[in-house]
């Protein structure tokens, strides 16, 4: 019985490896202490793209352990997430449309400030400047080739 917990532990360990994500108010105070680079990722619940992107993403076990060794990476749903968030000392807020929304901040972040584009990666340096920008779906290979190429800046 035993055996079979231990190997329950371990094959849950190795099939379900995933992202360490943040969140904006985590970043806010880890950025004094943990100063690292910071990987935004905005989706949507309903985005295809992003839903095949995540499952890609989350098997590419390389990538994952580089992500969650050399960045900071937080997560945002941009038309879900309601709560304010202070990012780089501005305070942002939901825009309610009828049914649906919008984060203020995924419109910040994005060049098109009417309609995002779905999936939307923004790669800031270790000060929290923008070193990298990428609409739509970000391959696994390009991804791990653009993280190295800011992990040595």
């Amino acid at each position: 019985m035993k055996f079979l917990l231990v190997l329950v532990f371990l094959v849950h360990g190795f099939c379900f490896s995933q992202i360490n994500s943040g969140t904006f108010s985590e970043l806010e105070s880890l950025k004094e202490e943990d100063r690292k680079p910071v990987i935004i990722h905005l989706y949507t619940e309903w985005c295809s793209v992003c839903k095949i992107e995540s499952y890609k993403l989350n098997k590419n076990k390389e990538l994952l352990k580089m992500i969650n060794e050399n960045f900071h990476f937080i997560n945002f749903e941009a038309e879900k997430t309601k709560e304010k968030i202070t990012f780089q000392g501005t305070e942002f807020n939901y825009l309610p449309n009828g049914n649906s929304g919008i984060h203020e901040l995924a419109l910040a972040l994005s060049k098109n400030k009417k309609q995002p584009v779905y999936p939307l990666w923004i790669i800031l340096d270790k000060n929290q400047k923008l070193t990298y920008y990428h609409e739509g779906e970000f391959k696994p290979e390009k991804m791990k080739e653009k993280l190295r190429e800011i992990s040595v800046l």
